[in-house]
C-alpha cells in the first residue's frame, strides 16, 4: 500500500504534461494477486493492510489515496476485496494512449502470470529479463520522461548492496529520470546504511519515505516499508506528509512515519527534514 500509493501519486504528476512518458518496472512480479489463494489466505497479512483500508469508512480514508483505491476497486467490481493489483497493473490503469510501459520479470511462473495480466493493455509490454539487467538496458527511454520502479525480492543477501550501485549507474545514463526504490524494514541497521551510501553519492534530489507499523525489534519480521525517490515531483514531499500520516494512524496506533531529504535538490550532502 505504501509503495503503490506513492507510485500512483508520481504517475499522476507525470500525466499533467501532454508529452508521453515511460514506466519501467524492473522486478514486476506476477502483476495480480488473488488474496483468497492458499498462501495469502494462510498468512492473512493483507487483512492488516489493504483489508483495513478497504473496510474503513470513506471519510476516514486519506483523500490523497483516492486514485490508488480506485484502481483496486476496478479489479473488484462486485465490491468484495479478492484481487489486488501489483505495480504493473496499477501503472497500466493510469497510462494514457501516448505512454508506454515495460514490465520485467525473470521468474518463469511469475513472468507467465505477468504476461497474462497485461493482455489487453496495448501500450504495456511484459519482458522476461533480469531486473538488474533491465535497469541499465532500457534507459534512457526514447520518451525522455518517465519513472523507473526498482523493487527486488530481497531474497539474496547482496541486494541491499546492489541498490545504490545500480541506481548510481542508471542515474549517470539518465539523470533526469524519476527513480523509486523500495526496501523492506525489519531492523534499522541495513536501511540506514543504504541511506548513508546514497547521501555520499554524486546524486542530488533524493527523498526518503518510510512507514512502519511499530518500532523494529528482534525476530519481529517485516515491520515497515521504505522508499527512496530520486527526482521526486515537487509536490511529493508535501503529499506524503499528509497522506502517509493519515494512513499510518488508520493502520496502527504505533505507526511511525518518516519523510526526509537524504540529499536536497541541487545540494549534495545531508539535509534532513523530519516528519
Amino acid at each position: 500500500m505504501h509503495k503503490h500509493s506513492v507510485l500512483v501519486r508520481i504517475l499522476a504528476h507525470l500525466r499533467l504534461k501532454p508529452t508521453p512518458f515511460r514506466f519501467i518496472d524492473t522486478h514486476a512480479g506476477p502483476g495480480r494477486y488473488d488474496l483468497l489463494a492458499p498462501e495469502p489466505s494462510r498468512s492473512g497479512e493483507w487483512r492488516a493492510g489493504i483489508g483495513r483500508l478497504w473496510g474503513a469508512p470513506c471519510n476516514k480514508s486519506p483523500a490523497l489515496l483516492t486514485a490508488y483505491l480506485d484502481v483496486v476497486r476496478a479489479l473488484n467490481p462486485d465490491g468484495a476485496l479478492r484481487f489486488y493489483p501489483g505495480s504493473p497493473l496499477i501503472a497500466a490503469a493510469l497510462l494514457r494512449p501516448q505512454d508506454r510501459m515495460v514490465a520485467c520479470e525473470v521468474e518463469p511462473d511469475a513472468a507467465r502470470s505477468l504476461a497474462k495480466a497485461l493482455r489487453g493493455h496495448a501500450n504495456a509490454k511484459a519482458v522476461a529479463i533480469d531486473g538488474w539487467t533491465a535497469l541499465g538496458a532500457y534507459i534512457p527511454p526514447k520518451e525522455r520522461r518517465g519513472l523507473i520502479l526498482v523493487d527486488p525480492p530481497f531474497e539474496d543477501a547482496d541486494e541491499f548492496d546492489r541498490l545504490p550501485e545500480a541506481l548510481a549507474a542508471a542515474y549517470r545514463k539518465w539523470p533526469s529520470g524519476v527513480y523509486v526504490l523500495w526496501y523492506p524494514i525489519k531492523e534499522r541497521a541495513v536501511p540506514d546504511a543504504l541511506a548513508r551510501r546514497l547521501r555520499r553519492s554524486a546524486m542530488s534530489n533524493i527523498l526518503r519515505a518510510e512507514l512502519l507499523l511499530g518500532a523494529p525489534r528482534p525476530n519481529a519480521g517485516l515491520i515497515g516499508s521504505g522508499l527512496v525517490v530520486v527526482n521526486p515531483p515537487h509536490t511529493l514531499e508535501r503529499d506524503l506528509r499528509t497522506s502517509m500520516s493519515a494512513l499510518g494512524k488508520l493502520l496502527s496506533p504505533e505507526a511511525i512515519v518518516r519523510t526526509e531529504w537524504l540529499v536536497r535538490p541541487g545540494r549534495p550532502g545531508q539535509i534532513v527534514v523530519k516528519g
